[in-house]
């Protein structure tokens, strides 16, 4: 991202403590975890409840029992009769629709929250918040005039204005196609860097946990089935996962050679196919499906590209078995099936050659994310 370059601060760690139950016809949710961290994901299918969680810590919606903390306050108690009101709570929602005001210009919008903000809490201003997100040529502008993307920028300050302790983002890039999605992330991931706010982000999407949290609650029909790492996670569900555990390569200086595209990844040269000649770095995504071993170097191959590595962790999921790969300075997940260690002679330590067509890798964005 261009524009003004503004002083990061170190972000607050959020500690809280969820103790709760819903229920509604036909399901019922029940939480309890104490934790403590700056970016935090809430992970799970359509129906297993983290809208509905997010909505009994934010104060839209009142647990039928139980208590919510927040960084040693109460917002609510069942056996205290304690219910904060939402706009008490200083928590600011960034919804998968944007809400904004048709009425109101860029520049009102934005200050919706921030006028209703007690001045004592008021630490970011207009001026902080419109080049971190590039906003300066939109101030004028009609909500009906922007992009989706635009409009989930807008989205993003108006919540950040509102100067909260905790930022909850629900859903917020399943609306967008795969170009916008990966515009936006960086603006998520940058006011919470830049403000120093925490954050809870709410996805169904691994890749999205990947790129945005460090700590992850999982959710199954209304229970919560796993607390643990964004990365673990996706090592534990690459077995079920119809394309693998997916590897994020962040490829950079591209050079065009024999009508293929060689770019620096770490120490290591990869060849990619032609169809990324526009992109001179980026962000790029590997399936652990994609990638072949061998243990002794193969005589010929159609594949492209061919690096020596050595094994560093062997994992299951599943039926199927991660390796942990040692390229160089970087490290790759491929993924195999029992037989395939025994025949091959993989455990931790071996060297094997690992194959990689040029016509694997997927651009997600042409910034670091």
């Amino acid at each position: 991202m261009s524009g003004a370059r503004i002083k990061e601060k170190e972000i607050n760690m959020m500690n809280l403590v969820l103790n709760v139950q819903k229920s509604f016809p036909g399901f019922r949710l029940a939480a309890d975890v104490s934790l403590t961290g700056e970016r935090v994901g809430i992970f799970g299918s359509s129906g297993s409840g983290k809208s509905t969680l997010v909505a009994m810590l934010a104060g839209f919606l009142k647990p039928d029992y139980g208590e919510i903390l927040l960084d040693g306050e109460t917002l609510f108690s069942s056996a205290r009769k304690i219910n904060v009101r939402p706009e008490q709570r200083r928590i600011a929602m960034v919804f998968q629709q944007h809400d904004l005001f048709p009425h109101l210009n860029v520049r009102n919008n934005l200050l919706y929250g921030y006028n209703r903000c007690q001045v004592a809490h008021r630490s970011i201003h207009l001026d902080s918040i419109v080049p971190v997100l590039q906003l300066e040529e939109l101030l004028e502008r009609n909500i009906g005039t922007l992009s989706g993307g635009q409009q989930q920028r807008v989205a993003l300050g108006r919540a950040i204005l509102a100067n909260p302790r905790l930022l909850l983002m629900d859903e917020p890039l399943s609306a967008l196609d795969d170009a916008l999605r990966f515009q936006i992330i960086p603006y998520l991931k940058s006011v919470s860097e830049h403000f120093g706010i925490p954050y809870l982000f709410i996805s169904h999407s691994l890749l999205e946990m990947r790129l945005m949290t460090d700590t992850v609650l999982a959710f199954e029909n209304g229970t919560m089935i796993d607390k643990t790492s964004s990365e673990q996670l996706s090592r534990n569900r690459m077995g079920q996962s119809p394309v693998g555990y997916i590897n994020l390569l962040q490829l950079d200086d591209m050079t065009e050679r024999d009508g293929m595209c060689a770019y620096r990844w770490g120490r290591t040269e990869l060849l990619l196919s032609a169809g990324n000649s526009g992109t001179v770095d980026g962000l790029f995504e590997l399936s652990s499906k994609d990638i072949i071993l061998f243990k002794k170097h193969p005589e010929a191959i159609s594949a492209r590209n061919l690096l020596e590595c050595k094994v560093s962790e062997l994992f299951e999921s599943d039926l199927k078995i991660g390796v942990e790969l040692k390229c160089g300075d970087m490290k790759l997940v491929a993924e195999i099936v029992q037989e395939a260690v025994r025949e091959l002679g993989i455990e931790k330590g071996v060297v094997v050659f690992a194959a990689i067509k040029a016509s694997a890798f997927r651009r997600l964005a042409t910034m670091k994310i």
